[in-house]
């Protein structure tokens, strides 16, 4: 209920200069009013009924003079139980559920007393039946708000005074025995705990000060600051502190990790972070050993809604062993280049640009001493990728890409470089199509593409990298192609295409041969300048599906089985281009007569594309595809369809035969499939090779069928069987997947070339905690004290290999491991996680990390163990959660020397 100035507060003021027969409504006292059992006091009016009487009962002249008001807006007021006005103490109390509201001001109460003559406010909460303090005054400016146990306000100055104050600011709780407001800007507080625990009356720690100054959304100026945990004060103490309060990102120091290893004492990771702007940022750190190692990092996260995100990071490590003067001194420098680029799909739907770059050092993350690249060292391969593409809308569209490849072995440390790769494709034309209606028939359906790739190939080594001589051998062509096909169906089931394509191949250089009789050795002479050569094929294809179905009865469990067969017959001819081929003779001198050897080349061996073959190809091609499906009663019984479940899937068996070809001209049988188990969660694929041919007895194939050797009709020669599965406590308890919607370029891990699973183990952030460490975010299942949770939730994923080889009667497993790792929440504040595997074959447990974190609400506890290995290490951690205080931790690990 609103009233305007001369209407309502400041009417108030005049009814002490009038005899109004409102004495009675007073008491002695100032303690809250409780009507007793003969109410003698006048009925309560609301503020529109008294504004009504006082303009009645006024009949004094209003002074023409104009007065100066104290208020500069509308005051509204509300109360529950009664708002009742005393004019002999000039003061109105509004009482239970109180309200009042001024401007941008809001207070509410148990108790709202008005003082008119000094122009205050006082709230104060009540006592309930149960002698308990409730409504406790809540005092309310634009989104802030403090709630305190009492509060004054005066309208004047619009100064207060608040007392047990407690408040929200960014990541802190703060709680003051007395602020003084100064302004709506300023606070000056006495006594004051600021903590970002949740519980801000019983905090697991806090920081006191004894007088602060407060300024909203900006920073906490205090005096002397103690931190307590647990109520007990701390040495860590300091005479003034800063603390800032904006949300925005801020530039600042990061604290080192100090920790121990075989370079020597150490601080890791500490540096200093800029905030660029709202768009990108950027991250310094260096680490330093007391034996003179050192480590230095630069990195970047930009982004922009709708367009573009991606981050960019560059580190290079010096690293010692011994010492300087001993014999088994030896320095090495290693580095690593980083950069993920994404573009959003609706920033531009023409064309797109990305990057995914990982290139460096064969052994930086073999040989690393930073913590944070633990679950990457198991990598053997870097690979990077920076494309542009654009699409040309029109008929025919026409798509045009740039890219830029790279892939490392960090085994062998050969590097393959392509700088750049040049793809230009047309989409297909129907030059014969009709204008109305569907394509039908042979001639209908001729189609013909367009298709240019050109690149430029660089093959060297890791020492070479970033250096002249790896430009020294770069090979760079291109290549034109044209394919032409039609499809058309014979017997109304039987599908036939045909295809024939025209290639060009546009090389920079070629390599001419010759033999040196001196030296008895073949002589390359190398032919700068453009060359190019053309080759064609032919291939035809026929194919067709046959269903096979068997049914039971809908009365039976399994109601029906459906066998799906698609077999194929191709045929392959691929012309021999001897015209590009070259002959030299190598004589070697005989007691009679001389040897001499005749050798074909080609001056294209060795280009980018290779030499065009030079022996006529024809070959038939056979091949089966099978399906096994059936259909069953569902358990459901609310079901109206039965449940369709698949046996084998997309089993084939393929092999080829060369009608061109001398001798072992049945090529090997080709088997591949999958056994789809658990509701399709689990695939098991499976695969091999089965030779008809046998062996000599220098394990060659012969042109001798293994049967007519006195062996089996068909010789294994190799095979293989793997699987993954992931599998939770939600698998058994009937709930829905959850969609993992993280995006994997958050992922440290991921990004350094790993994977985005724990199966190898997780990486260390910067602070020395896990990545992805916050395991109880969003966990609604804690029990009201939060010791057990009913259902225990827990995680495991499997991975499973082994490869079978006995093409030369090694008759041997090569490779047998199995991979294991998952998380289970022991309680909603603990959680325990493990990433392993064991080696079949060469016995023994792979690369071991156990995980071990504890929920502390304000702190978190981490334990990471790497017990054996030559990652044998262990990290222990415990830290303030909120980012704002993370630097406040102890840390300590050790790492095994590894030059033991």
């Amino acid at each position: 209920m609103q009233t305007k100035i001369p209407n309502t507060l400041f009417c108030l003021i005049f009814t002490l200069f009038f005899g109004l027969n409102s004495f009675s409504q007073e008491r002695e006292n100032n303690s809250i009013p409780v009507q007793s059992d003969t109410d003698t006091i006048a009925p309560l009016l609301d503020s529109e009924e008294i504004s009504q009487q006082l303009e009645q009962r006024d009949t004094v002249k209003v002074d023409t003079l104009k007065k100066p008001t104290f208020l500069t807006d509308i005051v509204t007021y509300t109360a529950i139980d009664y708002m009742r006005l005393s004019p002999r103490e000039n003061k109105m109390y509004l009482y239970n559920e109180a309200k009042i509201v001024y401007g941008d001001m809001t207070i509410e109460a148990g108790l709202i007393i008005i003082d008119n003559n000094k122009n205050e406010v006082f709230a104060y909460g009540i006592i309930d039946t149960a002698g308990v303090y409730t409504q406790k005054p809540s005092f309310t400016q634009l989104e802030r708000t403090i709630e305190p146990d009492s509060i004054r306000f005066n309208f004047d100055t619009e100064r207060a005074l608040v007392y047990n104050s407690r408040t929200q600011e960014a990541s802190f709780n703060v709680k003051g025995e007395v602020t003084k407001r100064e302004n709506d800007s300023v606070y000056f507080m006495r006594n004051v705990r600021f903590t970002t625990s949740e519980d801000v009356d019983n905090p697991e720690y806090y920081f006191y000060a004894r007088k602060i100054k407060f300024v909203p959304d900006k920073k906490i100026v205090t005096g002397l600051v103690n931190m307590y945990i647990a109520d007990v004060p701390t040495p860590l103490a300091l005479p003034f502190g800063y603390f800032p309060m904006t949300d925005e990102n801020t530039s600042g120091f990061i604290i080192p990790s100090p920790g121990d290893s075989q370079y020597g004492y150490n601080l890791q990771n500490g540096g200093y972070y800029f905030a660029l702007s709202d768009y990108a940022d950027l991250l310094m750190l260096g680490s330093y050993y007391t034996n003179g190692s050192y480590n230095m990092e630069g990195a970047s996260s930009y982004a922009k809604r709708y367009k573009f995100r991606g981050n960019v990071s560059v580190r290079y490590e010096k690293l010692y062993n011994s010492e300087r003067g001993f014999p088994n001194f030896n320095e090495r420098s290693t580095y690593n280049i980083r950069w993920s680029h994404s573009q959003d799909s609706k920033a531009n739907p023409s064309s797109r640009f990305a990057a995914s770059v990982n290139l460096g050092s064969s052994e930086y993350y073999q040989e690393s001493i930073n913590q944070s690249n633990t679950g990457n060292f198991l990598n053997n391969t870097l690979s990077s990728s920076v494309s542009y593409s654009k699409t040309f809308a029109g008929e025919p569209q026409v798509n045009l890409s740039l890219a830029a490849r790279h892939s490392q072995n960090t085994r062998t440390q050969s590097i393959n470089m392509s700088l750049p790769t040049l793809q230009l494709s047309m989409t297909r034309i129907y030059p014969f199509e009709p204008k109305i209606g569907a394509k039908k028939g042979l001639f209908e359906n001729i189609n013909f593409q367009y298709s240019l790739r050109g690149e430029n190939q660089i093959n060297t080594t890791d020492s070479l990298f970033f250096k002249p001589e790896m430009f020294k051998d770069a090979r760079l062509g291109a290549q034109h192609s044209i394919p032409i096909s039609t499809n058309f169906k014979v017997f109304k089931f039987l599908s036939v295409s045909t295809s024939t394509s025209y290639e060009e191949t546009w090389v920079g250089r070629t390599f001419d041969r010759s033999y040196d009789p001196v030296l008895d050795t073949e002589v390359i002479d190398t032919i700068n300048g453009f060359d190019s050569y053309r080759t064609y094929n032919f291939s035809a294809s026929m194919g067709t599906t046959v269903y096979g179905q068997k049914n039971f009865g809908s009365d039976k469990k399994i109601q029906a089985v459906r066998h799906v067969m698609r077999p194929s017959i191709s045929y392959n001819i691929n012309p021999g281009f001897d015209r590009y081929y070259d002959t030299y003779e190598i004589l070697r001198p005989g007691d009679d007569v001389d040897d001499i050897q005749l050798v074909d080349f080609s001056r294209f061996d060795g280009t980018l594309y290779g030499a065009p073959g030079n022996r006529f190809g024809s070959s038939i091609g056979l091949s089966i595809s099978n399906t096994l499906e059936a259909k069953v009663r569902d358990k459901d019984s609310t079901a109206t369809e039965p449940k369709k479940i698949t046996f084998l899937n997309n089993f084939s068996v393929g092999t080829s035969y060369n009608l061109a070809g001398d001798d072992l001209k049945l090529a090997p049988l080709s088997l591949r499939g999958s056994i789809p188990l658990l509701d399709k969660k689990l695939n098991i694929n499976f695969g091999g090779n089965l030779d008809v041919y046998a062996l000599d007895n220098n394990n060659r194939r012969i042109d001798k069928l293994n049967i007519e050797n006195g062996g089996s009709l068909f010789r294994l020669t190799n095979g293989s069987v793997n699987f993954g599965y992931n599998f939770s406590n939600k698998d058994f308890e009937g709930g829905d997947d959850e969609e993992d919607d993280a995006d994997p370029l958050d992922d440290e891990t991921y990004r350094n070339g790993g994977r985005t699973d724990d199966l190898f183990g997780k990486s260390m952030g910067p602070d020395g905690e896990l990545f992805d460490e916050d395991p109880f975010e969003g966990d609604e299942d804690e029990n009201e004290n939060g010791w057990y949770n009913y259902k225990i939730p827990w995680d495991v994923r499997l991975a499973y290999s082994l490869n079978y080889i006995n093409s030369a009667r090694q008759d041997q497993i090569s490779a047998h491991s199995i991979m294991f790792s998952g998380n289970v929440e022991l309680s909603p504040k603990w959680k325990v996680g493990f990433s392993s595997g064991y080696d079949v074959v060469n016995t023994g447990f792979t690369y071991t990390q156990l995980r071990f974190f504890r929920d502390l609400n304000s702190w978190q506890m981490s334990f990471n163990w790497v017990p054996f290995g030559q990652r044998k290490q262990w990290n222990f951690l415990i830290r303030i959660k909120s980012s704002m205080l993370q630097d406040i931790k102890y840390e300590k690990r050790r790492e095994r020397d590894r030059t033991l």
